[in-house]
């Protein structure tokens, strides 16, 4: 293992994380908004026997610097750009969920030729209404990160999960309430200003799209709308709701893997 942090031009430090063997390909994950590197723990095991895994904490989160104001996706974006830029690795596998993967949409876009295989889980090119990340934006600037502990439960597992798994349901929340206020509402505007739903068809990049078959924060007609976008995509649904990593661990590494291995 082996930690470190690089500084973006805009004076940003992005905090990120190696496990695995030195001389195997680079998988670069990237978390979903109020996560941290952990919440990738279900699969480091299984990753890391393939894989130099690279985690890093997206801008506002973690053990990353905390700018004020809102964010964008072309930021959080050029992040992963500097970020594997400092580190001098030219091109990655990468599997982003939720924010991640909305970031991965802005990698495949932008910077194709960085990837050689993408996985894109539970996320969406488009997450509207504007007004109701406005409301979340004021009501974590105004009372912390407390008060969207059960509602993100309710979205992020089923409610046999949640019912039937205390300790992961656990760990998720201590990341969830260890984020900044300022870093979640900053990435919580990155969310609600982008639209890549027509820019989606310009990835080449070999993609997998992971569903969540009880999904409500990025349904699956949102990954069926993806994989309709992008040339060549698969789709695999898996019985989970947003954080489909943590609840269907096996499976999802499995699907991962597989994408990955050809």
């Amino acid at each position: 293992m082996t930690d470190g942090s690089i500084t973006t031009g805009d004076g940003c430090a992005i905090a990120y994380r190696f496990d695995g063997p030195a001389e195997a390909p680079v998988l670069l994950l990237s978390n979903s908004l109020g996560t941290t590197i952990d919440m990738w723990a279900p699969q480091m095991a299984a990753f890391t026997a393939k894989f130099r895994v690279l985690r890093y904490d997206s801008r506002g989160h973690g053990q990353s610097g905390v700018p004020a104001g809102g964010y964008s996706l072309d930021r959080l974006g050029r992040d992963v750009i500097e970020l594997l830029d400092a580190l001098q690795i030219e091109q990655v596998d990468f599997c982003g969920l939720s924010l991640g993967g909305m970031i991965g949409q802005w990698l495949g876009i932008r910077e194709g030729n960085r990837l050689r295989r993408l996985v894109l889980a539970n996320t969406s090119g488009l997450m509207a209404p504007a007004s109701a990340w406005d409301a979340r934006i004021g009501l974590v600037r105004e009372s912390g990160m407390a008060p969207l502990a059960q509602a993100s439960v309710a979205r992020w597992f089923t409610e046999d999960f949640a019912a039937t798994a205390p300790d992961a349901i656990a760990s998720v929340l201590a990341m969830l309430r260890s984020i900044d206020p300022q870093g979640y509402a900053g990435c919580c505007a990155a969310i609600r200003d982008m639209d890549m739903r027509r820019t989606a068809s310009l990835i080449g990049t070999p993609t997998l799209v992971i569903g969540g078959a009880f999904d409500p924060a990025t349904p699956p007609d949102h990954s069926e709308a993806l994989v309709n976008a992008i040339a060549g995509a698969r789709l695999v649904m898996l019985d989970a709701a947003h954080l489909s990593n943590v609840e269907q661990p096996e499976a999802f590494a499995r699907e991962v893997l597989t994408v990955l291995s050809v």
